[in-house]
């Protein structure tokens, strides 16, 4: 049974808006830690190693400068993204007309709407984490007790994060099944509705 046409096009406004909400909380968090990093770049001094850390401290460097440039990089691909999809979106959701959603691009383009949402708030908030950890050792190497506790804070939080993810995704599948399923019950009572009404007629 074909589904209500008002239906779909509800389906379809919801969609949109919530793409536009997840490229905007995209490109604010991909700004502010990308530029976080760029900063700890650029202002981090390091000293030459003593003696005694020349065995490791140069690897915790380097580490330390891939880890960087993989959030930055992570965070610019999203952010690149946001800027492109988004004002497409929003000129849409600012049309005051039902059948304008048929022009937005954010059904065609909802494997990037996702990819750019997960590598802000995922993968980029997990690598700047990873930052954190490294930039202990970095700069308290003289003082191993703050580095170390600093890990052993940082460690458990990353955990908890990727248990968040995995299990925030998990009910939000869940939720989206339930809604669909909800919106098929209601486009077969609306279909059942208009054929009794014309078989009345």
């Amino acid at each position: 049974m074909a589904a209500n046409p008002h239906s779909k096009q509800a389906l379809s406004w919801r969609r949109l808006y919530l793409s536009r909400a997840k490229l905007k909380a995209s490109q604010r968090t991909s700004a502010l830690l990308a530029g976080f990093a760029m900063v700890a770049m650029v202002e981090l001094q390091i000293e030459p190693p003593s003696p005694d850390l020349e065995d490791w401290y140069p690897f915790v460097v380097s580490c330390f400068a891939v880890c960087s440039t993989l959030l930055v990089l992570v965070h610019l691909f999203a952010l690149l993204i946001s800027v492109c999809i988004l004002p497409n979106i929003e000129a849409v959701s600012n049309v005051h007309n039902i059948n304008a959603v048929n022009e937005s691009p954010h059904d065609s383009l909802s494997w990037y709407i996702e990819m750019a949402w997960v590598c802000s708030t995922v993968f980029g908030i997990a690598l700047f984490v990873v930052e954190i950890v490294i930039l202990a050792w970095v700069k308290l190497h003289a003082y191993p007790t703050a580095a170390i506790i600093s890990t052993a804070i940082s460690v458990p939080a990353l955990l908890l994060l990727c248990l968040f993810a995995v299990r925030f995704y998990r009910i939000l599948i869940s939720h989206k099944m339930i809604n669909l399923e909800e919106l098929e019950n209601m486009a077969t009572q609306l279909n059942g509705s208009e054929r009794s009404r014309l078989h009345d007629v």
